[in-house]
């Protein structure tokens, strides 16, 4: 089995950027962002971290997609058929 890094790391990215967006949003316009010239740090990384994430995964699953979809060399057949169950 050949995991792409590229999928957990992306998923874990895209979490942590989910959770800093929605508290930017939440806490946009706080006493907490006075430190920052004012500026929503949390949202503002959120959404970069966001954006990278689900660039990552899905970069990843279509790298995955397109691997299994090759045929095995000197064969017709795809790569990820007749391995297993007993074939």
């Amino acid at each position: 089995m050949n995991l792409d890094l590229r999928i957990p790391m992306g998923l874990m990215f895209s979490i942590v950027g989910a959770i800093l967006t929605v508290f930017g949003v939440i806490t946009r316009g706080s006493s907490i962002y006075d430190r920052s010239a004012g500026l929503d740090i949390n949202l503002i990384w959120g959404v970069v971290m966001l954006v990278f994430g689900l660039t990552m995964f899905l970069l990843g699953r279509r790298a995955d997609a397109h691997q299994q979809a090759e045929p095995v060399e000197g064969t017709s057949r795809p790569l990820n058929q007749g391995r297993g169950h007993g074939h």
